[in-house]
């Protein structure tokens, strides 16, 4: 295999997903966050929100009234213990299976499992095999 380098942090600066069901998305995307390491950084009566995915509901100022739409999110895990721990989680948090844990052919190393968000976002969690970070998030100050 060759070195293969990824950078993170540099294209996305935030997703909204609007949402029929505000409780229903807080409920599973704090079980897929605590999962994977990462809190809730905020929240109000139509939001919440964690690193730069931002969830509201359709009467939210920010989403004119409409809802997105299905899309497709992964997060990043350390191991495939988390993977798997996602998997299980998002499930029993009202998520429904779209593929277990395990390998897939994107390329050699890939762990990574599949859950529809109340919604129906196809949410993943994926490990890519070993790998060196140069810093645990990017930290960006104003």
């Amino acid at each position: 295999m060759e070195t293969m380098e990824l950078h993170r942090g540099r294209l996305i600066d935030h997703i909204q997903l609007v949402v029929r069901d505000l409780a229903a998305s807080r409920r599973f995307y704090q079980a897929v966050f605590d999962t994977i390491g990462i809190p809730i950084a905020g929240e109000g009566d139509d939001y919440f929100w964690a690193d730069e995915l931002f969830i509201s509901s359709a009467s939210s100022e920010a989403a004119a009234g409409q809802l997105t739409g299905r899309h497709h999110l992964a997060f990043q895990a350390r191991d495939t213990a988390t993977v798997e721990a996602f998997h299980t989680a998002a499930i029993a948090a009202g998520g429904t299976d779209n593929g277990a844990p395990g390998e897939r052919p994107y390329h050699p190393g890939y762990y990574g499992a599949f859950v529809l968000d109340p919604d129906g976002n196809n949410i993943e969690v994926v490990y890519h095999g070993p790998a060196n970070y140069s810093a645990d998030s990017v930290k960006v100050t104003f």
